[in-house]
């Protein structure tokens, strides 16, 4: 009978749980960046600022 080859096995586990640990760390970004998010008020106001902004401009520079 061959005798098992614990090395290998011990680096399989520690692949697994680094890989998990990876995507645990991936879905909680997402979760923070995703919907729902905190920076949500703030890119709106941003969206708001930059359309008036722009609401400006064409008409500065077709009088122009």
């Amino acid at each position: 009978m061959a005798k098992p080859n614990y090395s290998f096995e011990k680096r399989q586990r520690e692949l697994a749980k680094k890989k998990k640990k990876e995507e645990k760390l991936k879905e909680k970004a997402e979760r923070k960046t995703g919907p729902g998010g905190g920076d949500e008020p703030d890119g709106d106001t941003d969206a708001a600022d930059d359309g008036a902004a722009a609401a400006d401009q064409p008409s500065g520079q077709s009088a122009a």
